[in-house]
């Protein structure tokens, strides 16, 4: 717990039962009273009397016929609300800072754009990586670990369309598409890297002595929105798949998708 949790007054009551509404969100349905109270860790006399205040004001209704508990029309209205004000890079940004905060290393956020992967925040290493990497710049979609991470969710056809446009940012000069490569065969690679590491990487490659890991955060649609990237010097940034630099860009992506209420379905 943090000072600030230490010294700011809280209501103990609110946060008890704010674990039933949490408990309802992620329910596949609507839930006895028993069943609801254990996935909150309570017990069903102590959950009773949130659930009939919560009843009053919407926040959650009961059947009438079966007794079994659902978020109300009150929560509707706060998820709406939330999603209309939602912006994704203003949810990933205290993320983003404490990653590179915590490592060391350069971080970036990258959105799809007209040509791919298009890098939208970036936060400098905390020693000196001399990079071609700006705000701005366009990813290569089959060769760096951003492009990956968004190759590896979004649907083959806005992946080529963008892949057919010259590529902008890291090498002017360079294809976006590499020449002779097969599209479906590097698919199903990309796919099931992250089926099993949970992140897509670029050791060495297509910067000299540079590694990165990428993973996607995904919306309340299941929608790939974002990436965030770690890269660094190969001295600073270990490409092993089970190193702290790749666990910490999955729990970032993770705590993103969190933010954006979504649910992460891949995982290392």
């Amino acid at each position: 717990m943090s000072e600030d949790d230490k010294t700011q007054r809280a209501i103990q009551s609110v946060e008890v039962g704010s674990r039933l509404l949490l408990a309802l969100a992620d329910a596949p349905g609507p839930l006895p009273l028993k069943e609801l109270a254990a996935r909150a860790g309570l017990t069903p006399s102590r959950a009773h009397p949130y659930l009939v205040s919560y009843a009053r004001v919407g926040l959650v209704e009961q059947d009438p016929l079966g007794g079994r508990y659902a978020l109300g029309p009150g929560a509707l209205r706060i998820g709406l609300a939330c999603l209309h004000q939602l912006d994704p890079l203003r949810a990933a940004e205290p993320v983003m800072l404490e990653l590179a905060a915590r490592t060391g290393h350069a971080v970036a956020l990258a959105v799809w754009g007209n040509f791919g992967p298009t890098v939208v925040r970036l936060i400098e290493a905390r020693r000196p990586l001399h990079l071609a990497l700006r705000v701005g710049s366009v990813m290569s979609i089959f060769e760096t670990a951003t492009g990956r991470a968004f190759a590896a969710c979004l649907p083959r056809d806005r992946l080529l369309a963008a892949a057919a446009e010259p590529l902008r940012g890291l090498a002017p000069a360079q294809a976006a598409m590499p020449a002779g490569l097969d599209i479906d065969a590097e698919l199903e690679r990309i796919r099931a890297e992250l089926r099993e590491h949970g992140a897509s990487r670029a050791a060495g490659s297509p910067i000299p002595g540079v590694n990165a890991f990428s993973a996607a955060a995904f919306d309340h649609e299941g929608e790939a929105v974002l990436v965030i990237t770690a890269l660094d010097h190969h001295e600073r940034l270990d490409a092993a798949w089970d190193s702290a630099s790749a666990a910490a860009v999955r729990d970032a992506a993770a705590r993103i998708t969190q933010r954006l209420g979504g649910r992460v379905s891949i995982s290392a």
